[in-house]
């Protein structure tokens, strides 16, 4: 059956104008992204097949690559995509902001959980913080394997001098999803702690994000 030959106020567009989002079904919001099917199966019974294999959570996972193999379609694979980029950024926006306030560990996994925890490679990042542990700014370091003779001092207390920083708090996710710290992360962080020693600019703690877990090194009391 086509969209179409379906009764127009059972037509998913036509309900979610009259009754909103929250009165259409997963596979109905979906087929609302995707637009239309393609000449085998309609833009319901597609997003039925595909949320049969991946829920959204999942879903949101797969590379390009992944979901044109799933849609057997180009351009809805982007359509994907991208709506899942805008959901993380979404939610960044709406969690964070300039003058959030970092009170726990917790807190700084959530801030960037729906940043790091796709990410196939380490992404380090510095979180500058006042003396109220606001955030001030966050600083992208490195991406790839960390490495304590690629990551430089100056690289992270430059941005935080200039951004008059009295804490610093260092986030770096694991692909494999295991937080536990390798030696190259405890070496890391004891030279940028000796460091901030000196500039007299606490490094509050080291954040590792995994899969929906994380790690605090200073909880662990590994720094």
């Amino acid at each position: 059956m086509r969209i179409r030959e379906i009764p127009w106020y059972n037509r998913p567009g036509i309900r979610l104008k009259r009754k909103g989002a929250q009165s259409l079904s997963d596979a109905e919001l979906l087929a609302i992204v995707l637009g239309r099917g393609d000449k085998t199966e309609n833009a319901i019974d597609m997003s039925n097949r595909v949320l049969g294999c991946y829920n959204f959570n999942k879903l949101s996972d797969l590379s390009i690559c992944e979901l044109e193999k799933v849609l057997k379609n180009n351009v809805k694979a982007l359509k994907i995509q991208a709506m899942f980029e805008i959901f993380r950024r979404t939610n960044r926006l709406k969690k964070n902001g300039f003058k959030t306030k970092i009170s726990t560990a917790e807190d700084v996994y959530r801030y960037f959980v729906d940043e790091l925890e796709v990410k196939n490679k380490e992404y380090f990042y510095a979180l500058f913080l006042d003396t109220k542990n606001r955030i001030l700014k966050e600083e992208l370091i490195s991406v790839g394997i960390l490495d304590a003779s690629l990551i430089h001092p100056r690289e992270v207390f430059n941005p935080a001098i200039k951004a008059s920083a009295h804490a610093v708090i260092l986030v770096h996710n694991h692909p494999s999803g295991d937080c536990e710290p390798s030696s190259e992360d405890k070496e890391v962080t004891k030279n940028l702690v000796n460091v901030g020693g000196i500039l007299g600019i606490n490094v509050l703690d080291h954040v590792i994000i995994g899969k929906n877990n994380f790690m605090s090194m200073s909880e662990k009391g590994v720094m």
